[in-house]
């Protein structure tokens, strides 16, 4: 994919950055109301909050997690840091894959069988937990980009992803170091 230029670049980082926040966020709110529903005794709030919950299920979980998988594949594509490149990238993509389809082929189904049955259920609880674990582990991997190059990145490039000092595009050299 040939690299975006500065703006472009930074209005799809704002948009990528909003569309994880947001799905962090419908994330603990789907956990809160998944705590409520199996914790009350009152069988009408069970139901209002298994309720809540198909209606975001419904309408933001499948298209958030879709655009944050799409910001970020793009992102990656169009940036020196590329997808495969860096080990922090690459495991990145492949738990936000796995939430995805988590997501939209097991969270959503069970949301919604939640909300017909009104019983209590566990896993609507334990699942958002997990989802919200994963997304403050790929908040972190982002900030502290640990890991390093993959076998891919390691391979000699052109001059791609490199300034004009030689060094890398996060400012660290790419000789490696004694």
């Amino acid at each position: 994919m040939k690299p975006l230029k500065r703006p472009a670049r930074r209005a799809l980082l704002v948009v990528h950055v909003a569309v994880s926040v947001g799905w962090l966020g419908l994330t603990l709110g789907l956990l809160t109301l998944g705590i409520t529903a199996y914790a009350t005794a009152e069988p009408s709030l069970t139901q209002a909050a298994y309720t809540a919950m198909d209606v975001f299920a419904d309408w933001l979980l499948a298209p958030i997690a879709l655009a944050a998988l799409g910001s970020g594949v793009v992102l990656s594509l169009g940036t020196p840091w590329g997808l495969a490149r860096h080990r922090w990238v690459w495991i990145k993509f492949w738990i936000t894959l796995g939430t995805a389809a988590a997501t939209v082929f097991a969270l959503r189904p069970e949301i919604s069988h939640a909300a017909a049955a009104g019983v209590p259920d566990i896993s609507l609880v334990a699942a958002p937990s997990v989802a919200t674990t994963a997304y403050l582990f790929m908040t972190a991997v982002s900030v502290l980009k640990p890991w390093g190059l993959t076998r891919r990145g390691r391979r000699p490039r052109k001059s791609a992803g490199t300034t004009s000092s030689g060094k890398a595009v996060d400012g660290r050299s790419l000789r490696p170091s004694a």
